[in-house]
C-alpha cells in the first residue's frame, strides 16, 4: 500500500498535469460508469491529499468543487499515466511495488508511454491533439486532459462524494504530518489515550494518517523508542519528536519520488527489511515479529 508520501505526489502531479482542465472521464472496466458520468466534462478545480486518500475536486469554484472523487489506492490499487511531449508526469504511482521504498519511474521525455510502459512515436506536432493508449487491465476509470491520461486500477475505495460526505471522511482519520493544517497535539493525545503498542498506534490511520510500514519503522528506530512500548507510556515530548521527524522523512519522500532514509542507495534503511543484519549504530541483529499482520522490524539493542 502507498504511503502518504505517494499520496501527496499523486496530488501534485494531477493539479500540475490536469488542473483548470475539462477532463473527460469513462470507466472501461464498467464499474464505476455512473461516477464517470458525473464527471465527464466538469473542470478539475482541486487536489488534495489527506493520509493515504486523494480527493480530487471537480466543477464549481476552485475552493468549492461541485464533487469530489475519493480514490483510496489500497494495496492493489494504482494510477497509471501516459501523455505526449507536453506531459511531464509520473509513470505509475501504487502497486505492484516491485522496488523497495516505492521509487516512481519518470515518463521518457519527448515520447508518449501507455500504461503498459511501451514507448510510441511522439506526435508530429505540439499542438495534434493527444491520441491516448488502448486501457491495460480492469481500468475502472480514465481521466483524459488536453495532453495526457491517468487510468486507475484496482482501488480499495473509488466513489464520487459530496463536500459533507468528505469532512465525514476527513473527520474520521488523524493527523497528516505533510499537511500544514493538522495539529500534532491530536497524534498526541490520541497515541497517549492508548494502552496500543506504539508500533500498531503509527499504522492506524484514525491516530496517524499516511505512515506506513516503511516509516513506522525507520522513525521508530531514529526515535530509539521500543515499538511494543504502548502510547500511554509515552511522553509528550518523545511523541512530539517522532511527528517532527516523521514531517522531515515524508517530506523529503515527496521531493525525491522515493522512501531513502540513509544516504546510501545500497543500504536505505535502518531496520526495514533488515532482518538478522547487523545494526548500522550498535551492531545488534536486527529483529522481525508479526504485529497485527504487518511485518515490524526493529533494533532490540537501539530501541529498548
Amino acid at each position: 500500500m502507498p504511503e502518504g508520501h505517494s499520496i501527496h505526489r499523486l496530488s501534485r502531479a494531477f493539479d500540475e498535469l490536469f488542473g483548470g482542465q475539462r477532463l473527460s472521464a469513462s470507466s472501461p472496466q464498467g464499474r464505476f460508469t455512473r461516477g464517470a458520468e458525473i464527471l465527464d466534462g466538469l473542470k478539475l478545480t482541486a487536489s488534495e491529499a489527506f493520509g493515504k486518500q486523494l480527493f480530487l475536486g471537480f466543477g464549481g469554484a476552485a475552493k468549492e468543487p461541485a464533487h469530489w472523487l475519493r480514490v483510496h489506492l489500497g494495496l492493489y490499487g494504482a494510477w497509471t499515466f501516459a501523455g505526449d511531449r507536453n506531459f511531464h508526469g509520473p509513470h505509475a504511482i501504487g502497486a505492484p511495488r516491485r522496488r523497495v521504498g516505492e521509487e516512481e519511474k519518470a515518463l521518457p521525455p519527448d515520447a508518449t508511454v501507455g500504461p503498459s510502459g511501451g514507448q510510441t512515436d511522439p506526435p508530429d506536432s505540439a499542438d495534434e491533439r493527444f491520441v491516448p493508449p488502448a486501457p491495460r487491465g480492469a481500468v475502472r476509470l480514465r481521466l483524459l486532459g488536453d495532453h495526457g491520461c491517468a487510468d486507475l486500477n484496482g482501488p480499495t475505495a473509488c466513489e464520487v462524494i459530496t463536500e459533507t460526505e468528505m469532512a465525514g471522511v476527513l473527520a474520521r482519520l488523524g493527523p497528516d504530518p505533510l499537511r500544514s493544517d493538522s495539529d500534532p497535539e491530536r497524534f498526541i493525545q490520541k497515541s497517549r489515550a492508548r494502552r496500543v503498542a506504539i508500533g500498531s498506534l503509527l499504522m492506524d490511520q484514525a491516530v496517524l494518517a499516511g505512515v506506513g510500514n516503511i516509516y513506522r519503522a525507520e522513525s521508530l528506530f531514529r526515535a530509539g523508542v521500543d515499538p511494543y512500548t504502548p502510547g500511554s507510556k509515552l511522553p509528550g515530548d518523545v511523541l512530539n519528536s517522532i511527528w517532527q521527524d516523521l514531517r522531515v522523512l515524508m517530506a523529503d519522500g515527496v521531493a525525491q519520488g522515493k522512501i531513502v532514509i540513509r544516504p546510501d542507495p545500497e543500504e536505505p534503511f535502518f531496520v526495514y527489511r533488515r532482518t538478522g543484519m547487523g545494526c548500522f549504530v550498535c551492531g545488534s541483529p536486527i529483529a522481525e515479529a508479526k504485529l497485527q499482520a504487518r511485518r515490524l522490524f526493529w533494533c532490540p539493542g537501539c530501541q529498548s
